[in-house]
C-alpha cells in the first residue's frame, strides 16, 4: 500500500509554510494607512499661523489695506495665538508622556519652535521699546531745530513729553524736558560738517532720499532745505524729515542739521534717531562735529 506523504500531518508542507498568513495585515499593502496625528498638526498650525498672522497684520497696514491701529490689533492677537499654541503643546506633550504615546514628534516640535521664536522676537522688540526714551522728535540742533515749512509739525508734538513728575525736571516746560531727555539719551546726534559745498550736499541728499523711497515734499537748493516723508514698510508709519544745510564761512564746506518727527505715537522706538544717524553717515562719509 503506497503512502501519500502529502497527507502526513507530521511532516511540514513547504508550500503551506511559505504561504502568507491569512488574516494578518500586510505591511506592504497600500490599503494600510497610518493614522494622522491631528494634535501635532494643531501645534504646527498654531505656530506657523501666528507668524503669518503677524506678518499680514504689519505689512497689510504698510500696503494700505487697513490702518495701523488694526495692524497692531492683529499683531496682538497673533501673539495670543502663539502663547496659546505653546500652552496646548505643553499639555499634549504631558498627555503623551503619561500614556507613553509618541505621536508625530517632529511636526509637534517644529510648531513649538516657530511659536517660541515668534514670541521671543516680539519680546526683544518690547524690551527695546522700554530701553529707548518715549519721545518722537529727533534733531541734531536742540537749540534751533530745523523748521518745517512745506510740511506741518504735528499739533500734539509737545504733548505727553515724559519727565513731568521727575524731580530733576520739575518746573521745566515740555520743550525743555524734551531737550534734557534728548541730550541724555541721544547725545551723539549732533550737527555735522561736510567738506563739500551746499549745492553738492543737497544733490547727494536728494539721491539718498530717493534711494530710500522717501517722498520729497520740498527741495530748495538755494535755501539749503529739503523736506520729505519717510514711510515704513511695516504698519505704514509716516515720519516727516527736514534737512537744513548752511555754508561754512569760506563757502567750501557745509553745516548740516537734520530733524525727523513721527506723525503718530508718543515713542518712536528709536526709529527717528536711527534714521538721522544713518542718513548723515551716508551723506557725509566721514562725520565731524560742527
Amino acid at each position: 500500500m503506497a503512502i501519500n506523504h502529502d497527507d502526513n500531518p507530521a511532516e511540514p508542507n513547504p508550500a503551506r509554510a511559505n504561504a502568507p498568513n491569512e488574516g494578518a495585515p500586510d505591511a506592504a499593502s497600500p490599503t494600510v494607512k497610518k493614522k494622522r496625528d491631528w494634535k501635532a498638526w494643531l501645534v504646527f498650525a498654531g505656530g506657523a499661523g501666528a507668524i503669518l498672522w503677524g506678518l499680514l497684520a504689519a505689512f497689510g497696514s504698510g500696503w494700505g489695506l487697513w490702518g495701523w491701529q488694526s495692524g497692531f490689533t492683529g499683531l496682538l492677537y497673533s501673539v495670543i495665538l502663539a502663547v496659546v499654541t505653546l500652552l496646548v503643546a505643553a499639555l499634549i506633550w504631558w498627555l503623551h508622556k503619561r500614556k507613553s504615546v509618541h505621536g508625530n514628534r517632529p511636526l509637534h516640535w517644529i510648531g513649538v519652535v516657530l511659536a517660541l521664536v515668534y514670541v521671543g522676537y516680539l519680546g526683544t522688540l518690547a524690551m527695546h521699546a522700554r530701553s529707548v526714551p518715549a519721545i518722537h522728535d529727533i534733531s541734531t540742533d536742540l537749540a534751533d531745530p530745523p523748521a518745517f515749512r512745506s510740511l506741518s509739525l504735528r499739533e500734539d508734538n509737545w504733548d505727553n513729553i515724559p519727565g513731568e513728575d521727575d524731580e530733576d525736571m520739575r518746573g521745566l516746560n515740555p520743550q525743555q524736558r524734551w531737550r534734557r531727555i534728548h541730550q541724555d539719551e541721544y547725545g551723539d546726534i549732533r550737527t555735522v560738517r561736510v567738506d563739500r559745498p551746499v549745492k553738492e550736499v543737497m544733490a547727494k541728499a536728494e539721491r539718498l532720499a530717493e534711494d530710500r523711497g522717501w517722498d520729497i515734499a520740498a527741495l530748495r537748493v538755494a535755501e539749503g532745505r529739503m523736506e520729505a516723508v519717510a514711510t515704513t514698510q511695516m504698519f505704514g508709519f509716516k515720519d516727516d524729515v527736514v534737512l537744513r544745510v548752511k555754508p561754512t564761512q569760506d563757502d567750501k564746506g557745509s553745516i548740516v542739521d537734520m530733524r525727523s518727527v513721527s506723525r503718530v505715537g508718543q515713542s518712536d522706538l528709536g526709529a527717528n534717531a536711527e534714521r538721522v544717524q544713518d542718513f548723515l553717515a551716508d551723506l557725509s562719509g566721514t562725520v565731524t562735529a560742527g
